[in-house]
């Protein structure tokens, strides 16, 4: 296991766990804390024998609590606008990360823990969990694109009721709006997540990626680019030994070898 001040990363079969560790300050997200996660992304972007990526948070209580206040409330306006752009990036390199990402969101996700939540691939959540973009109740909008993934994944009337009001919801309505795909007992949470990734990981992972690729790139274009693209990759596909394996596999009723090549 490699640790770092606020962090926790281990690596078992493939799978890549990171534990946002600072249970103390319910894992809220300070400076060093996003700095070391950016740290991480890279050494993750560059390793090969990693092909999921579980994040969570330490402790039963929180997931992210939202970044922290204390290192926020005295900021300027430029302070504050370039905190914002940086939490952004370092969301946006975990989103762009070529595995997938599963949150595995063990208590509270609000504000930047929403944030980071939904900058993940796929949401499996405790009953525990809550989730909520309350910083409209602090004077402030959300700064690490939440306004942006929010109506993305629940459509913008439920997306701008969460921002306007800042409530805070349930494990299960967040699943009901779609902010959540699962939603589990807090014991049976990380056995949840690691069965999705084995799941995953059994899959042509050179597919997968292109999957997730076509996905996040696709939903910045209009249909008629989106299409265009998803041809570029499926036509990619069959340079892939993957490809080769997997259908003839089906054509002789075995089970798939892949190797991810």
């Amino acid at each position: 296991m490699s640790q770092y001040n606020n962090l926790l990363f281990e690596v078992n079969n493939g799978i890549g766990t990171i534990t946002l560790n600072r249970p103390k300050a319910l894992n809220a997200l300070n400076c060093e804390l996003l700095t070391e996660l950016n740290n991480l992304l890279d050494v993750i972007l560059k390793d090969q024998s990693i092909q999921i990526v579980i994040v969570t948070g330490s402790g039963e209580k929180s997931f992210v609590a939202g970044a922290d206040i204390t290192e926020m409330k005295d900021m300027s306006a430029i302070e504050g606008r370039n905190w914002g752009k940086f939490g952004q990036s370092v969301f946006e390199k975990l989103e762009s990360l070529p595995q997938p990402v599963i949150a595995a969101v063990n208590g509270f996700a609000l504000g930047g823990g929403c944030e980071l939540a939904m900058a993940c691939d796929i949401r499996i959540v405790s009953e525990k969990a809550k989730f909520g973009q309350p910083e409209v109740t602090l004077g402030i909008t959300p700064g690490f694109a939440g306004t942006q993934r929010l109506p993305r994944l629940v459509g913008k009337g439920r997306a701008k009721e969460l921002l306007y009001t800042g409530d805070v919801i349930d494990a299960q309505e967040a699943y009901r709006i779609g902010l959540a795909n699962k939603v589990v007992p807090a014991e049976e949470l990380m056995p949840a997540a690691i069965a999705l990734a084995e799941k995953i990981k059994s899959r042509a992972a050179v597919a997968v990626q292109l999957c997730k690729a076509a996905v996040n790139k696709g939903l910045n274009m209009d249909l008629e680019s989106g299409v265009a693209y998803e041809a570029e990759v499926f036509g990619l596909c069959f340079a892939t030994a993957d490809q080769k394996e997997g259908m003839t596999a089906f054509v002789e009723k075995r089970k798939a070898a892949f190797t991810g090549k």
